[in-house]
């Protein structure tokens, strides 16, 4: 898996926790690992497993594509993002060309 999809799946599992106003203690106890391990997947220093995946689906009662989905629906939305900076950065340039143009054409 992608380092840059890895990091977006952890994101998704904080988000998970988050959302559904857990403490870091809650979830620990909830799916039987450890403060440092729950802390390397939340850093996204750590590698999720498909085991991690459905101890986590199970806590919050979904499935554990939803969970998957959730993970590359946020990688998505920064390759959006990534494209519209690309995508302004190019009509600025276009926009200044035109301008530069019309002054020499007048």
């Amino acid at each position: 898996m992608a380092d840059s999809n890895r990091r977006d799946l952890n994101e998704a599992l904080r988000l998970l926790r988050v959302y559904h106003d857990q403490s870091r203690a809650d979830l620990i106890n909830g799916l039987k690992i450890s403060k440092s391990y729950l802390s390397e997947i939340e850093s996204g220093s750590k590698q999720v497993s498909l085991d991690i995946v459905q101890k986590y689906a199970k806590f919050f009662g979904i499935t554990p594509s939803s969970i998957l989905f959730l993970g590359e629906s946020l990688a998505q939305k920064k390759s959006a993002k990534s494209a519209e900076k690309i995508i302004s950065g190019k009509i600025r340039k276009l926009m200044a060309w035109i301008s530069e143009v019309e002054q020499v054409c007048e």
